[in-house]
């Protein structure tokens, strides 16, 4: 993976800042919008600095909740009305995608 530096930080929190309540974007999605294909990466920053920003808003792909973090999310996605629909997994539900995607 290549390294990110301070820069690319900022803009990654900036953008997460950014997306309005009831709305998510993927780590990809995070990352088109900063003309990188480092979906890794914006994870990475997420993990270590993202504690300060909305960080439920930002979702894997196919609308799972952050990894070990969707108890913790799903009670945020209550509060903002993202639309969530019951899986059989681990997670036990799925963001919406479709109707509540940011584009930015």
């Amino acid at each position: 993976m290549p390294r990110h530096g301070e820069g690319f930080v900022d803009a990654v929190l900036a953008v997460v800042d950014d997306i309005p309540p009831g709305h998510v974007m993927t780590y990809g999605d995070v990352a088109a919008t900063l003309g990188s294909r480092g979906a890794r990466a914006v994870g990475q920053v997420m993990a270590r600095y993202g504690g300060d920003v909305p960080w439920w808003r930002v979702v894997r792909a196919g609308g799972r909740p952050p990894a070990g973090h969707a108890e913790r999310a799903r009670s945020h996605y209550a509060d903002e009305g993202v639309p969530i629909r019951p899986v059989d997994d681990e997670d036990g539900y799925r963001i919406d995608l479709a109707a509540c995607r940011w584009r930015g």
